[in-house]
């Protein structure tokens, strides 16, 4: 994990950027794990993850989950 905290965040649609946030909760994405495991591994509610998706596949221009992680891999978030 303290790779995607170093890692600059590459630039995506619009030129908007991923937070560091919304990086390590994409690398999340890929494992097989539901968005309210991610929360507790997280230590943040649900919502909150759903929030943070929703502005992860806006920014990166996806629908889906996997087309999510396929954009992650693409880009070298894991």
């Amino acid at each position: 994990m303290s790779m995607l905290e170093t890692r600059p965040s590459p630039t995506v649609l619009g030129g908007h950027a991923l937070t560091r946030r919304e990086r390590v909760v994409l690398a999340e994405l890929a494992e097989d794990v539901t968005l309210e495991e991610i929360a507790t591994r997280l230590f943040v509610t649900r919502n909150t993850v759903k929030s943070q998706v929703r502005s992860v596949y806006r920014k990166i221009g996806v629908s889906t989950r996997a087309e999510a992680v396929a954009w992650a891999e693409a880009h070298g978030i894991r």
